[in-house]
C-alpha cells in the first residue's frame, strides 16, 4: 500500500499508463470527461479509496484510478529537465531491450508522450559518453544504431526506436499544423478522447492548437469563449481558423479546424 505522503493534496503525480481516462466521478461507470497521456505531470486534488481526483496542465479535472499514478519524488516532475524526447509517431512501442523481435513491447504510448533519455548515449565507435564525460571502460557498452534508452516514470529503463521520437518541437506554422491534422485521418472518434488512440472534437482541436503554441481550453464551449479566438464572418475564413457549431454562441456542441478550399477537418 502506498504511504499517506504518496497521496498528499496538491502533490505532483505522473501518469504511468499509456492513456488514463479521466472520469466525472470516482467510478468507471461515470462519464469519461477527458484523458491524460503517459508521462504527464498532474496535480492530485483528492484521494478517495482507490481513486484520485487530478488536475491536468490545462486545468481540467477528473478522477483516475490511483494505480495509474506515481508520486514525483524530486519535486520537479517527469521529463522536465535533462534530455527529453517527444513521441512523433502516432503510436510508439517501448521495449525491454533494443530489439523488436525478442520480446513484446513493454508499452505502446501515444503521440505527444514525453520521455527522459538516459544519460548514457552513444557518441562514437569507441563507446559512449556519460553526462559529457568519457565513460569508464567498465561502464562502456554499445548503443545500437537507431535506438534510444529512456527512463520511465517508475524508474525502469526501456528502449524506443529513435525514428519514433523528436526533441520537443518548436510551435508549428499553420501549414504544418494542417499537415499534422491530416496524419490523424481515420483515427476513431472517442468521447472524452485526448490522444492518438482516439480523440473527440475538442480534444483534437486542442492538440492542434497546442502544436502551434497555444494553451487553449479543453471543451468546445470553453474554446469558443476563449480570449484567444475572435469571431469572424464565414467569408473571411482562413486556413487554421477554428469552426464552432451550435444553435447559438452559448450552446456550442462541436468544433473543427478550417484547412482551406472550403474544407475543414474534425
Amino acid at each position: 500500500m502506498a504511504s499517506a505522503a504518496a497521496w498528499a493534496k496538491n502533490s505532483t503525480q505522473i501518469i504511468v499508463v499509456p492513456v488514463a481516462n479521466m472520469y466525472s466521478g470516482p467510478s468507471d461507470q461515470t462519464d469519461v470527461v477527458s484523458q491524460a497521456i503517459y508521462g504527464s505531470n498532474v496535480t492530485l486534488l483528492v484521494a478517495r479509496g482507490e481513486w484520485c481526483r487530478i488536475q491536468t496542465a490545462d486545468h481540467y479535472k477528473g478522477w483516475v484510478p490511483s494505480r495509474q499514478l506515481r508520486l514525483v519524488q524530486n519535486g520537479n516532475g517527469y521529463a522536465t529537465a535533462g534530455t527529453i524526447v517527444q513521441v512523433e509517431s502516432l503510436f510508439a512501442n517501448l521495449y525491454r531491450e533494443p530489439d523488436v523481435t525478442r520480446h513484446k513491447p513493454v508499452l505502446t504510448i501515444p503521440y505527444e508522450s514525453r520521455l527522459e533519455v538516459s544519460d548514457i548515449v552513444k557518441t562514437d565507435e569507441k563507446g559512449i559518453h556519460e553526462k559529457g564525460a568519457k565513460a569508464k571502460p567498465a561502464a562502456a557498452k554499445t548503443v545500437p544504431e537507431g535506438w534510444l534508452q529512456v527512463r520511465l516514470p517508475d524508474k525502469r529503463s526501456a528502449w524506443i526506436q529513435a525514428s519514433d521520437v523528436i526533441a520537443p518541437p518548436k510551435p508549428l506554422s499553420i501549414p504544418e499544423s494542417i499537415d499534422l491534422a491530416k496524419r490523424f485521418l481515420g483515427i476513431p472518434y472517442l468521447w472524452g478522447g485526448s490522444s492518438s488512440f482516439g480523440f473527440d472534437c475538442s480534444g483534437f482541436t486542442q492538440m492542434l492548437l497546442r502544436a502551434r503554441g497555444f494553451n487553449m481550453p479543453r471543451d468546445a464551449d470553453k474554446q469558443a469563449a476563449w480570449t484567444g479566438v475572435v469571431a469572424i464572418d464565414r467569408k473571411d475564413l482562413q486556413a487554421g481558423d477554428l469552426l464552432f457549431f451550435g444553435s447559438n454562441p452559448r450552446d456550442i456542441t462541436h468544433t473543427g479546424m478550417y484547412i482551406g478550399d472550403g474544407q475543414f477537418i474534425h
